[in-house]
């Protein structure tokens, strides 16, 4: 992987790393990252928090052009962390397994002019000038860390799969620059649509709640004068500001009340949450942990991984890890779960290392294992050979196992797998698995392996052994691309003559001429570039302020009728060139 290189349990990760292509940003977007980065530098420093003020300063993050990933990963590795480019919008699961590996994901497109206030989208701008100043912070860093940690395990529904793809779709579609009204009005209502099909919260949207009231739009402080540290907000140039206005309501901080709230990511937030401290943070975030399913175990917990219909990890009490999508679960006369059946591909795993000859191509069609205690409340995990051969289990040996639920399992032992001393995986030959009448496994099906487990401990989302389990995918990067030969427009080359003389080593005639014909092209062809004008009167204000082109300029940018977004947002050009 980028930065840190690839590791251990990092497979499932790898398909959604992409590549920096640097050679493909135009002018035009190394313009719209120094404008809004210089609008950083200068209005945040009095709202945003310390840690990202200096953050933002001991990053090496540079202000004239768009960072390389690879340049952020020098300035991430002092604290351990790293980052690795990603490809626009990917699973929650995915975005934060990266989280919980200490490695940021950074989206290597960028926001075009007609959303450089705000995108729903990720961006450059988002990722390297929101989320990678602060993370500097030692205790800012282990909080993104612990709720990337419990994203990463969250249970989700399929309903909200659905979500995702249309919320993909919709990013898309609204940084196209060729994408018309109406096709992002029908994209939102995709969103929409498929939003009215979730029923209820699963864990995973829980945790996307407070990620996003917290990592991406938290405030932090006295209720009263608080300052910004989410992303989102620091990324944003129109919203950093409007956010501490009187009419966005301050809520203070707590879980239950971020669960409970929405958000809209195409919209400004109504409402903030506003967090004493990061350690008030991680100490919330570690209470909310201990409700979910990866902590809690249990029938509650397996429910929840039938209804997310996705790849998930079930623990023993055995300490056995079974990696499959759960197709059924039997239930006893209270309720609780007895057995359980995977459908498609499982895996078995110890300690998150597959175990030899259990992978996906031994369970390619599932698996399926009673859960809880022999009748007499005998508990298989904690006997020892001596016990087990006491009960009839010796291999070689045919063995009736009578669990207190009514579950029966009955055949030849065919192997029996220790662990420190004890049982985690029994193995039948002419096996009959039973339940009140009902034939949960033959003999002519094969082996029956049986999990040892009382109880289940733990369920989570994904695979125990990601290396295992996914494929890694090859790297088919063609070099050459980096050679390609950058074309560009007519605007684009103008942008590239501004930045040209504003670089450049000396200013005189040449300078100035140059810049006339620059402006003359604008007014001619380009009557509402409005960015590339706001930088050439930068030019005239270092170069020579009573120049009469000023006035024009000037007079243009304020009265034209640009739209109130942009008009907010040339008012903050004006206010930075005329305080430099």
């Amino acid at each position: 992987m980028t930065g840190k290189g690839a590791k251990r349990g990092q497979a499932h990760l790898q398909p959604y790393i992409s590549k920096q292509y640097y050679h493909r940003y135009t002018p035009i977007d190394h313009a719209v990252w120094r404008f809004v980065m210089k609008q950083n530098h200068y209005f945040l420093k009095d709202i945003a928090h310390p840690a990202y003020v200096n953050g933002l300063r001991d990053s090496g993050i540079k202000t004239e052009s768009i960072p390389k990933v690879d340049d952020m990963n020098k300035s991430l590795a002092k604290v351990g962390w790293g980052a690795v480019t990603i490809d626009g919008l990917i699973p929650g699961s995915v975005f934060y397994g990266f989280l919980a590996n200490g490695l940021l994901p950074i989206a290597t497109e960028i926001r075009n002019i007609q959303n450089i206030a705000y995108t729903p989208a990720p961006d450059m701008i988002h990722e390297a000038a929101g989320h990678a100043p602060i993370l500097l912070d030692q205790s800012y860093r282990e909080f993104v860390r612990k709720i990337g940690e419990m994203g990463a395990k969250a249970l989700a529904s399929k309903e909200k799969l659905e979500v995702f793809k249309a919320v993909r779709h919709l990013t898309i579609v609204a940084e196209d620059p060729n994408s018309t009204p109406e096709q992002v009005k029908e994209a939102e209502r995709l969103v929409a649509e498929a939003r009215q099909k979730v029923k209820g919260l699963s864990e995973a949207d829980m945790v996307s709640r407070l990620f996003w009231w917290t990592v991406e739009y938290g405030l932090i402080g006295d209720l009263s004068d608080p300052k910004i540290y989410g992303a989102g907000l620091l990324s944003s140039v129109g919203e950093s500001q409007s956010c501490l206005a009187d009419d966005v309501k301050k809520i203070p901080f707590s879980v239950e009340e971020c669960i409970k709230t929405p958000y809209d990511v195409t919209k400004p937030q109504p409402q903030l949450f506003v967090c004493k401290d990061f350690n008030e943070l991680a100490g919330a975030i570690d209470q909310f942990a201990s409700t979910m399913a990866f902590k809690k175990g249990g029938t509650e917990s397996l429910e929840k991984a039938l209804r997310s219909d996705n790849l998930a990890t079930f623990v023993f009490s055995s300490g056995l890890q079974v990696t499959g999508t759960l197709a059924t679960i039997w239930r006893d006369k209270n309720g609780e779960a007895n057995y359980i059946k995977t459908k498609g591909p499982t895996a078995l795993s110890l300690d998150h290392t597959q175990l030899v000859k259990h992978g996906k191509d031994t369970h390619h069609k599932g698996f399926g294992t009673p859960i809880g205690s022999l009748e007499g409340k005998i508990v298989l995990e904690n006997c020892s050979l001596p016990q087990l051969k006491d009960l009839g289990i010796i291999e070689g040996s045919e063995a009736a196992l009578r669990f207190e639920s009514g579950v029966n399992v009955k055949g030849i032992v065919k192997s029996i797998l220790m662990s420190d001393g004890k049982p985690i995986l029994i193995s039948f030959k002419d096996c009959q698995v039973s339940y009140q009448g009902q034939v949960l496994f033959e003999p002519s099906w094969g082996t029956y392996d049986m999990a040892v487990g009382a109880r289940v401990t733990s369920v989570f989302a994904g695979a125990a052994d990601p290396d295992a389990f996914f494929e890694w995918p090859t790297d088919e990067t063609n070099s050459m691309e980096e050679a390609e030969v950058q074309q560009l427009n007519e605007l684009e080359r103008l942008y590239a003559e501004i930045r040209s003389l504003r670089e450049g080593p000396e200013w005189n005639e040449q300078s100035w001429s140059r810049l006339e014909e620059v402006i003359a092209t604008l007014d001619h062809k380009y009557p509402n570039e409005w960015l590339l004008r706001l930088e050439i009167l930068e030019i005239y204000k270092l170069q020579n302020s009573s120049h009469p082109n000023v006035k024009i300029i000037s007079e243009l940018l304020r009265n034209k009728n640009w739209g109130k977004s942009v008009n907010q947002v040339i008012q903050r050009g004006f206010t930075l060139i005329n305080n430099r």
